[in-house]
């Protein structure tokens, strides 16, 4: 079957900052779409897991020619809480992610899901195990509708191939009504299922975010892996976010969150993990993290040493 991944197939770059061809300006009625988070999305194989480490970043480095951009990082994330990893820009989080879910072989150290490493699995191995993510720049389907996007993320989970949906079989019909049925159940969390049938690329920004979480979720994943989900969003809607996320790891899925808005990260996460130029420099609760004299000096750019 083809790869159908986001980095497989040209996506639409819907980030609210500048022009983009297909992003069309808000109208009053885009604005009254927010999440109906009462509805459960659970799904018990990957709601329902044992405490304990889920992943483990254990003394990773990664270079890129002559430049480190990662320099023996190591942290973990625990099953059923939502941990922030924040730093300056340039400070690694998003090449973290990278290596994290495939993008990137690691120079050296490892990554470990449920105790297994990671290896060189590809992409859609990963996302096999259990591992979604949403990207810093939304990366959406954008000739799809709301509904089909959310129907790609389902498919990584299925069983059946090309052969099993050119006969109709009865396995592939069944895995279809279930992906349908469940990219319904999540269309209604995010408030989105009267949009159910638009173009992705014609829905408002903060729709978009939404169905990028959506999909991804669609995956059944163990670990949801959020890239700067509030990049763009006002005051309002970054407090919807934050319910949003909550009410997501409330329902049993374990959350890492890269996230700028630090109002947002103290607000919404259980641990924190700082990197700044590639290296981590703190770790720990979100009231140690606000007051460490490291974490203030890199945001700050003050000097640490001269205090």
């Amino acid at each position: 079957m083809p790869d159908t991944t986001p980095e497989a197939v040209e996506p639409h770059d819907g980030s609210r900052e500048g022009a983009h061809e297909g992003v069309r300006a808000a109208r009053p009625e885009d604005l009254v779409t927010n999440p109906d988070t009462s509805v459960d999305i659970r799904v018990e194989e990957v709601t329902d897991l044992p405490p304990g480490k889920m992943l483990e970043v254990d003394d990773v480095t990664l270079r890129f020619g002559g430049v480190t951009a990662l320099d023996g990082v190591s942290f973990h994330i625990n099953t059923g809480e939502i941990l922030g990893l924040i730093g300056p820009n340039g400070a690694g989080k998003t090449t973290c992610f990278n290596v994290m879910t495939g993008v990137y072989q690691p120079t050296s150290g490892d990554v470990r899901f449920m105790g297994e490493p990671l290896g060189k699995r590809k992409k859609f191995e990963i996302t096999k195990l259990g591992i979604a993510r949403t990207f810093q720049n939304i990366r959406l389907f954008h000739n799809m509708t709301a509904l089909e996007n959310i129907l790609v993320g389902a498919d990584a989970h299925h069983s059946t191939g090309m052969a099993s949906a050119l006969l109709r079989l009865p396995k592939h019909r069944r895995e279809e009504a279930e992906g349908m049925d469940r990219a319904q159940e999540l269309l209604k969390f995010m408030g989105l299922e009267r949009r159910a049938d638009e173009l992705a690329r014609n829905l408002p920004y903060g729709d978009q975010r939404r169905l990028e979480i959506a999909r991804a979720l669609a995956t059944n994943p163990k670990l949801l892996c959020l890239d700067e989900p509030a990049a763009g969003f006002n005051p309002a809607e970054k407090v919807r976010l934050m319910e949003l996320i909550q009410t997501i790891r409330d329902q049993g899925y374990t959350v890492l969150l890269i996230e700028h808005d630090m109002r947002l990260v103290m607000g919404v996460t259980d641990r924190i993990v700082v990197l700044e130029f590639g290296k981590k420099i703190a770790e720990g609760l979100p009231a140690e993290i606000r007051d460490n004299p490291a974490v203030i000096a890199a945001y700050l750019g003050v000097d640490e040493s001269a205090s």
